[in-house]
């Protein structure tokens, strides 16, 4: 939801909507400055969300973060932007921070990879005291871009011995264009089977729900309303009614309703269109 107006306003969006979960930007997602939080907003915000007994509430961090990177100032700007991403989620009271791993540009996949985990090892070496997870992004690979297989999320918890607040979050339209075939009963099995074997069902914190605009292995992360793209609906409906997964927050990412206002907490139209369709699928699963 977005957070214009204030970050109260993402709450009273979620409402709207009878959302469970909640993912906001807690800055712009396209600028380095961060405006400061005030007690005040705070206060209402975290109020908001315990009124609304939300479950679980993520930020997303910033789009211009690449701790992949091998460019010194870029890297240097990145580490220091996602410690503020932590920060603000830690004020905020927040489950976690979604990130995208990053692209290893000019650098070879492997030190890409190596860069990130010793980015995210400054972060947590910084906040020793803290409680907010770091969720780390599967991607959908495109162009240098880091986390498109299972294996590049293993990695990078690897080199960080585990540590206990890191997580994953799986974007089912990223699954799919990186080639993860959820569209069929066969290859959804294989996806959570594959995971468990590399990654660990443990690590899994959050779900990002779109359909897919590109095919298979396309590698183009293009998000598409619920069944209205390739994946199609048996792979949403598997998805929601698997019990292991049955108290880990799925979030839409899917288009929003252009030409609001910014400050409107009405219902999206678009918004409801795909809960409607999720909410359907869930609601099957409980009948008789």
């Amino acid at each position: 939801m977005s957070i214009a107006g204030g970050l109260p306003l993402a709450v009273a969006r979620a409402v709207a909507h009878r959302c469970e979960a909640l993912q906001i930007f807690s800055k712009s997602s396209s600028q380095w400055r961060a405006r400061p939080l005030g007690d005040v907003e705070v206060r209402a915000f975290r109020h908001g969300v315990e009124s609304a007994g939300l479950a679980a509430v993520v930020s997303h961090a910033s789009y211009l973060i690449n701790l992949g990177t091998p460019e010194p100032t870029l890297r240097a700007r990145s580490i220091e932007s996602f410690g503020v991403e932590i920060d603000r989620a830690e004020t905020l009271g927040l489950l976690g921070v979604v990130i995208h791993p990053g692209c290893h540009t000019t650098a070879t996949e492997d030190e890409g990879l190596r860069l990130v985990a010793e980015g995210l090892r400054t972060v947590l070496r910084d906040r020793p005291r803290g409680r907010t997870l770091i969720l780390l992004e599967h991607t959908a690979g495109q162009g240098t871009s880091l986390g498109w297989r299972f294996e590049h999320l293993a990695r990078v918890l690897g080199n960080l011995d585990g540590h206990p607040r890191l997580g994953v979050c799986l974007d089912t339209c990223h699954l799919f264009a990186a080639g993860y075939d959820l569209a069929s009963e066969a290859g959804y099995e294989r996806t959570v089977a594959d995971f468990e074997r590399t990654v660990g069902i443990d690590r899994l914190r959050a779900f990002h729900l779109n359909d897919s605009k590109k095919a298979l292995g396309s590698r183009r992360d293009r998000h598409e309303h619920i069944g209205r793209g390739i994946i199609g609906l048996g792979a949403f409906r598997r998805l929601l009614n698997d019990p292991r997964f049955r108290n880990h927050p799925m979030l839409l990412e899917t288009p929003k309703t252009e030409g609001r206002s910014a400050t409107d907490t009405r219902v999206d139209p678009l918004d409801a269109m795909n809960l409607r369709t999720l909410r359907r699928l869930i609601e099957r699963r409980r009948q008789p």
